[in-house]
This record gives structure tokens, C-alpha cells and sequence, in this order.
């Protein structure tokens, strides 16, 4: 099996994938719901991690070090160094703090400092809000932001035609990795009678709510 059905399936026996009717902050009702903090104990972290590395291998992307915006990407960005490393790809890695600290050893960043390709390592995109910060931070400590890793691609238009994740690319010029996206669920829940319902749910919040296919 492709390890982005292993990652849907994954998700749905830990419950971080849930089907039924859920309200979106932009007001929607979605027929799904991804909660990434719900997986919440070391298995299911060690888990998640195994599928990032694979993503961020398979892409193709060339990475130098990485970094984990607070406050997700904290323990993401460690257990996912973690995970590249058993897979033979040991790469610094950083996160940020919400408020610079102004004694010790001060600064926003604790961790490796930022150089080369940095690889931004969150949970999902949404507004956009924690890449452009991370994007800045990269930036101004003279590094690269090479791309942004997450765990799942909604596919799904914002306020105008393009996605979160479009609009990433778009104004920062870098990919997007994602360990699955809409199109992986629908084929994950294709040909299972126990997910039919749910199949059609999703294709047709898919249909309605969906970025054009192929972009």
C-alpha cells in the first residue's frame, strides 16, 4: 500500500480522522474533520513521523536543516529529525519561541540556527499565518525557506479561487509537501461499503468547495 493510504488509514483508526458533520472557521459544514493533536502519545507520534520522512524523501525537495513553527511544529520538527535520521538523512533542526527571550542565550530560536535550505515542518495550512512568519525568520537569518512539509492537503478554496496552500506557493515562490491530501482520502474511502456514505459526502464538499483539479 502507498504510504499516503497507510497515513489516511493511519489517521482514521487514531480518530485524528473523523467523518460526520463538522463546522470550519470559515463557516462550512465539512463532512470531516483532521485534528493533528490528537495524536497524542509516543506511538502515534513516532507513527506520524515515519510518514513525514517518507514524504519529505519522496518529494524530492533538497532540504538542509528544518524548522517547526510554534506551537504544532515544536514537537513535530524534533520527531520528524528523529525519524529522517533513522532513515539515514540527519538534519539540524529549530523551532521558535512566541516571545523573543532577552536573557540567556536570547533570540526567537532555540535549536540549530537557520543556514542553508530550511524545510518548514507544520500540521496543516490554513490561513497561511505560521509560514509566512517562519518564511520571515528564515530570511532574515540569511537561510533559505526551500518548502513547507505537512500532514494533510485539504484542497479547498479560501476567500478566492486558490487554497491555502496554492496561496503558499504562490506568494513564496516554494513547495508544498504534504504527507496525503483530499484526492488520497477519496481513494482511500473508494471501494470500502463501510465509507460509502462518507465517500459521497466528501466528494461533494469536494465538489463544491475544491480547488480545480490538476492545479
Amino acid at each position: 500500500m502507498d504510504f499516503r493510504q497507510e497515513f489516511i488509514e493511519f489517521a482514521v483508526r487514531q480518530e485524528v480522522l473523523r467523518f460526520g458533520e463538522f463546522t470550519t472557521k470559515a463557516g462550512r459544514q465539512s463532512p470531516y474533520f483532521f485534528n493533528s493533536g490528537l495524536f497524542n502519545n509516543g506511538a502515534a507520534l513516532a507513527r506520524l513521523a515515519e510518514f513525514y520522512a517518507k514524504a519529505i524523501t519522496s518529494s524530492g525537495v533538497a532540504v538542509d536543516a528544518l524548522v517547526g513553527p510554534a506551537y504544532k511544529g515544536i514537537p513535530l520538527v524534533a520527531v520528524v529529525a528523529v525519524a529522517l535520521a533513522q532513515a539515514g538523512l540527519n538534519l539540524p533542526f529549530s523551532f521558535n519561541r512566541k516571545e523573543t527571550k532577552d536573557h540567556g542565550e536570547g533570540g526567537c530560536i532555540v535549536g540549530a540556527p537557520l543556514a542553508g535550505r530550511v524545510l518548514i515542518v507544520d500540521d496543516v495550512i490554513s490561513a497561511g499565518t505560521s509560514v509566512r512568519e517562519s518564511v520571515e525568520l528564515i530570511r532574515a537569518a540569511g537561510a533559505t525557506p526551500c518548502g513547507v512539509v505537512i500532514a494533510l492537503d485539504r484542497m479547498e478554496r479560501g476567500r478566492g479561487e486558490l487554497s491555502a496552500v496554492q496561496e503558499v506557493r504562490r506568494d513564496y515562490g516554494i513547495p508544498v509537501v504534504a504527507v496525503a491530501s483530499l484526492d488520497d482520502l477519496l481513494a482511500f474511502l473508494h471501494g470500502r461499503p463501510d465509507f460509502s456514505h462518507n465517500e459521497a459526502a466528501v466528494a461533494s464538499y469536494r465538489q463544491e468547495y475544491g480547488i480545480a483539479r490538476g492545479d
